[in-house]
């Protein structure tokens, strides 16, 4: 009988043993939570009560893992939003025109995904959970993991209880960022893993809303993108529909730009992109919490694919590659990871290099979305980094440039979101006609953010009046027309 032991119970977790349940005969994973019976907030996931979304190229995904889930998230009320054509949408540097393009976003709260992807994992007779239970080490030595061995917390744990060592072909490790995988290897003889860290200080500061009665169905929400090479702390804000009538606004801010977390300045920080008209919104909006702040954003990537691992043990999720989650690119590579793992099940089995293969081909995801993420943070001012910084100009410069053509251009629009969201290759960005487009530079001039707004029926009378909200425009929000 084969067995698959997988280290924790979010979301990469999960996708991982429904792949690994086609393969073996039981799978068991081992989740410190409990889970909640309805969708809701656990203990584990404090970044849980922020802004959630999966990009098209992982919402395919998820698909593929898990066949009907989007339409299920859909049905439980999630948002889908084409980007930009659905979204009020401002780059680094200008707003960006309405364009149509290949993808979208689909947007809900943290607790329904959860609650609908673990519905869907679960369903497989193969799978057991083990809550309430905590990882104490790997079992094996360096060449080989052969279990785990692990302990039970909470009111349900034995006092007397010792702990129990979990027998399996092959270990899954997507405990996320606290995950204490290096540990664990150590305790084994396994030389330390190469480890690369950007971490520019950034913080979220969230808050949940009721929308207004008379929100059209249609509503576009807004994104703001953080604007890096200007020598500023960066600075955003997203306020995007979700389900049951209800917005969530999430800001975010480098260092020495952390958002607000008392109610005044956290209107007035809303308020500060060209126009008001975040700040007029929540003026109509009514909240449904208080403000909670998050920390610990930092992108870390654990190079195991360059490591010399022992055979029957794999990383997957943010415990092999943590980014930055303002950029919202974490489930996308979670799930995309997960059909790495499947992929080279069903080539070759558990073969003893699969961790190896596997940790290649997630690799090559992680590569792009590190570039978007800890490329771009390793440019705020107090950013701290294990990463040299080449060329800084030049890529300011050219990052500046495709978001300046980006925001005017449908064609370069199209390529920039679909690479972006993962349903296009990067090299799509290599081809001549896309770098011709963006060193030849913008051919018409940029929106203002009237203008932009003005693209969006949607918004509807929710943000006529002017003097809904006094707002300031302090001098380092980095607008430019």
């Amino acid at each position: 009988m084969t067995a698959a032991v997988v280290l924790g119970g979010g979301m990469a977790g999960l996708l991982a043993a429904g792949v690994l349940a086609d393969h073996v005969d039981e799978v068991v994973v081992v989740e410190g939570d409990q889970y909640p019976e309805e969708p809701g907030a656990r203990r584990g996931l404090p970044q849980g009560h922020h802004n959630h979304l999966f990009m098209k190229g992982g919402a395919d995904a998820l698909d593929e893992l898990l066949p009907g889930t989007t339409d299920l998230l859909r049905a439980a009320g999630a948002q889908q939003r084409g980007l930009p054509h659905d979204i009020l949408t401002r780059g680094p540097r200008d707003w960006f025109e309405r364009n149509p393009t290949d993808t979208w976003l689909l947007l809900m709260s943290r607790a329904v995904l959860d609650h609908v992807v673990r519905g869907q994992a679960l369903r497989n007779p193969k799978l057991t959970v083990r809550q309430h239970t905590k990882v104490v080490g790997l079992v094996g030595d360096a060449r080989r993991v052969t279990g785990v061995r692990v302990e039970r917390e909470g009111p349900a744990a034995d006092a007397e209880a010792s702990e129990e060592t979990l027998p399996a072909d092959i270990v899954v490790d997507a405990t996320g960022r606290s995950a204490r995988t290096p540990q664990w290897l150590e305790e084994l003889g396994v030389p330390a893993v190469e480890e690369d860290k950007v971490d520019a200080g950034f913080a979220y500061a969230s808050r949940w809303y009721r929308a207004p009665a008379d929100t059209p169905e249609d509503f576009p929400g807004v994104m703001i993108q953080v604007q890096q090479g200007t020598g500023r702390p960066g600075r955003g804000v997203a306020l995007l529909p979700n389900e049951g009538g209800k917005w969530i606004v999430t800001q975010f801010g480098s260092k020495g730009g952390e958002p607000p977390t008392d109610e005044k300045d956290f209107a007035t920080y809303s308020g500060d992109w060209d126009h008001p008209v975040i700040a007029r919104l929540l003026a109509r909006a009514t909240p449904l919490t208080g403000i909670r702040s998050y920390r610990g954003m930092h992108n870390r990537w654990r190079h195991y694919e360059k490591a010399r691992l022992p055979e029957g043990f794999l990383v997957i999720g943010d415990a092999f590659a943590a980014l930055n989650p303002t950029y919202g690119t974490g489930m996308t590579v979670s799930a995309r990871s997960a059909l790495v793992l499947r992929t080279e099940l069903r080539r070759t089995g558990l073969t003893p290099d699969l961790g190896r293969r596997v940790h290649k081909g997630i690799a090559k995801i992680v590569a792009f979305a590190w570039q978007s993420s800890a490329g771009n943070d390793v440019l705020f001012p107090g950013a701290e980094s294990t990463l040299p910084v080449r060329a800084e100009k030049f890529q300011t410069w050219f990052g500046a440039r495709i978001s300046q053509v980006a925001a005017r251009n449908r064609t370069v629009s199209n390529t920039t979101f679909s690479v972006g969201t993962f349903i296009a290759p990067p090299t799509r960005m290599a081809s001549l006609g896309y770098l011709w487009r963006i060193l030849r530079g913008p051919r018409r001039p940029a929106l203002t953010a009237e203008q932009a707004i003005a693209q969006f029926p949607g918004f509807g009378t929710l943000i006529e009046d002017p003097a809904a909200v006094p707002v300031s425009h302090p001098s380092d929000t980095g607008r430019t027309r």
